[in-house]
């Protein structure tokens, strides 16, 4: 075929659109700011145990997913939900024991972390084909082709595809010609998924929840963290409790953080709550290649999927991709998925 495409961005829809691509017999090339893959996707390894600070599940609904992952030989199981759960109502009220309903949608986690999934797709690149620390500046047209310019190197490609979050792209990469007005306007008021979120983790030597009947789960309407689930592995030998902190804690320290979650854990837990063995946390609103410093407040997946991403820039050289493009599960990890498939499809009928 001999006709390359850039790709930025080495989160899911990056990496399996490269893989798409790749098997269809594109030249590619995936940059990457950062100096990991994943994106939003983040799990962090302490005291050997993997946790997830990015995105964590998938359901059986999740179909492009859950096909991706048979075809990786990925292994999945579930979340474990067996036990009562525990709820806090307020600040002076104690925590209370329920059973959680039943019948609810099973949902799934990868064995080895998400990143497993990350790391299947990668194997396919090689070094000259996946380039980590890269972060692009400019992109402008150079005749038939299109140029991409990072702070070390000049990319020339047919085309380029960005799967970063929307409006991260209109901010902070530069365009001589700039792009269209409309779609700077939407992409400025399109939701990042995750943006908003602070994930914790707590790493723990035994499941002590489970012998005292309970699942691990837990809600609270005032407490730091306001979820809480079992995150122990696949072959329960590793053990943590994973969740979600209240958002407007972004402005605290991490030390402070701690402090307020370790305290709400001894309320939930008893002692053995309090005693475990690494904090972990991710604040995505700080993440500098997630959000940006104009970045206001946005109702979840607002102007997700909208209908300007699905057109061609730069001349038909420039597409905007990636999950919060997709009219499909946009912002989740599916519509990552769905996305990819879209945009296959298309490059390989413009250029076929």
């Amino acid at each position: 075929m001999n006709k390359s495409i850039v790709i930025i961005g080495a989160g899911l829809s990056g990496l399996y659109l490269g893989y798409l691509l790749k098997k269809a017999g594109f030249t590619i090339k995936i940059v990457e700011a950062n100096d990991r893959i994943g994106g939003r996707i983040f799990t962090k390894k302490t005291h050997d145990t993997p946790v997830e600070l990015g995105a964590t599940w998938l359901w059986k609904y999740n179909k492009e997913l859950m096909a991706l992952c048979q075809e990786l030989k990925l292994t999945l199981f579930e979340q474990a939900m067996a036990g009562e759960a525990l709820f806090e109502a307020t600040t002076a009220s104690t925590v209370q024991r329920f059973k959680l309903p039943a019948n609810q949608d099973i949902s799934y986690r990868i064995a080895g972390g998400t990143l497993a999934l990350l790391e299947q797709l990668a194997a396919h690149f090689s070094e000259d084909e996946l380039l980590l620390n890269a972060t692009v500046k400019t992109i402008k047209e150079q005749g038939n082709a299109i140029e991409v310019i990072t702070e070390h190197s000049t990319f020339i490609a047919d085309s380029v595809v960005s799967t970063m979050p929307p409006q991260l792209l209109v901010n902070s990469i530069h365009f001589p010609v700039a792009l269209d007005d409309e779609l700077v306007d939407v992409a400025n008021h399109c939701h990042t998924w995750m943006k908003d979120s602070i994930k914790f983790a707590v790493v723990y030597k035994t499941p002590f929840w489970k012998k005292k009947g309970l699942s691990g789960t837990g809600f609270s309407h005032v407490g730091p963290f306001t979820e809480i689930y079992d995150h122990s592995d696949v072959a329960h030998k590793r053990f943590a409790l994973m969740g979600f902190l209240n958002g407007n804690l972004a402005a605290e320290t991490k030390a402070q953080r701690e402090v307020l979650v370790k305290h709400q854990l001894l309320k939930f837990f008893g002692d053995d709550g309090e005693n475990y063995l690494s904090y972990e946390e991710m604040v995505w609103s700080q993440a500098p290649l997630t959000t940006t410093a104009t970045d206001t407040y946005l109702n979840p997946h607002a102007n997700n999927g909208h209908p300007i991403f699905q057109n061609m820039y730069l001349n038909g050289k420039f597409i905007v991709a990636g999950s919060e493009t997709s009219p499909s599960y946009g912002g989740y990890m599916e519509g990552a998925i769905y996305r990819g498939h879209q945009i296959a499809l298309l490059l390989k009928t413009t250029f076929l």
